[in-house]
């Protein structure tokens, strides 16, 4: 059974993501370190884990298997999953590959270092309405790919 697991914390696509669980019946959790409201649907799941560093990214790696689905802004997460073949989606749509999740970390080192050194600044771009919709449309067609690999 294919699982979506949402980095909590700070994701912006809550709501989207329990609705196309929701339409597919998949279990979603959110994965945080508290505050969530919980859910009386039993297809939805709250796992609150230590405020340590790390500690929902870990829980996370796991718990989450080859084929479910994975939500998280955080590159080395997304790379920890892509490693154990999860599909992981970015809130803005963006889909972090075997092909593409290199690049993705050495981005994130650059602007790191970027903005550490003083370089540049440590602004994030704004949530639109168009990521919203890109990453609904992503994450249908993913949890469809997922369904589909699961079964054959």
């Amino acid at each position: 059974m294919t699982t979506i697991y949402v980095d909590a914390d700070a994701c912006p696509v809550k709501p989207e993501a329990a609705r196309v669980a929701e339409r597919h019946g998949l279990v979603i959790v959110y994965v945080s370190n508290g505050g969530l409201r919980p859910s009386r649907d039993p297809m939805v799941r709250h796992v609150v884990v230590p405020g340590t560093a790390d500690a929902a990214d870990d829980w996370i790696v796991e718990n989450a298997v080859a084929g479910d689905i994975a939500i998280t802004a955080d590159v080395p997460l997304a790379a920890r999953l892509v490693e154990r073949e999860v599909h992981v989606l970015g809130p803005t749509g963006r889909q972090f590959t075997p092909e593409a999740i290199g690049m993705a970390v050495a981005m994130r080192n650059l602007k790191q270092d970027l903005r550490e050194s003083g370089e540049i600044k440590g602004y994030n771009p704004g949530f639109t309405a168009r990521d919203r919709s890109d990453f609904l449309q992503v994450l249908d067609r993913t949890v469809r790919r997922a369904l589909k690999e699961n079964r054959d």
